[in-house]
């Protein structure tokens, strides 16, 4: 019986801790991020109101993230990087710890897109509330700061971008 009641406890906790830890669903509003860009000013999500948003989990030290950013810099040109262009944006949060080779990549890949981090790798506050396990990860959010994708990568974000921007 004892072994009953443990078993069932169990259970039950779980299940109440995988519901806490559902923030990031599709159809859910994004929780607010603050962090500072590379430069030290202060950052905020909600600022971006009116615009699709991509937020983009990654780090120097994740190679599939290095690999990633051309490709992001093709999709940023093509969907923001007009001057007309107002519909579109990409925020790329890092979990590096290091400043200078968070910068130094910034630099290299000549990303023109917003970049901030707190710089506590994967004990950002902000990877933990958007469920981050693994890198690359992103979440696309709409106008209104909703969720409509996540996890989206290589030709499946370029589609689902071409779909939802033309």
């Amino acid at each position: 019986m004892k072994m009953y009641y443990t078993v069932l406890f169990c259970v039950i906790f779980s299940r109440l801790m995988m519901a806490q830890n559902r923030n990031i669903e599709i159809g859910k509003k994004a929780p607010e991020i603050t962090l500072t860009k590379a430069d030290g000013s202060t950052f905020i999500l909600s600022s971006l109101k009116g615009k699709m948003v991509l937020i983009d989990f990654w780090a120097t030290w994740c190679a599939p993230c290095v690999e990633e950013q051309p490709e992001l810099k093709t999709l940023y040109t093509t969907y923001a990087g007009q001057e007309d262009s107002k519909k579109f944006e990409i925020l790329g949060i890092s979990l590096d710890k290091n400043k200078e080779n968070w910068q130094k990549a910034i630099d290299r890949f000549a990303i023109n897109w917003i970049q901030v981090s707190d710089l506590k790798f994967w004990k950002s506050p902000v990877a933990k509330l958007y469920e981050v396990d693994e890198l690359p990860f992103n979440v696309i959010i709409d106008g209104e700061g909703m969720i409509i994708a996540k996890n989206l990568h290589g030709k499946d974000l370029e589609d689902f971008l071409k779909k939802n921007l033309n």
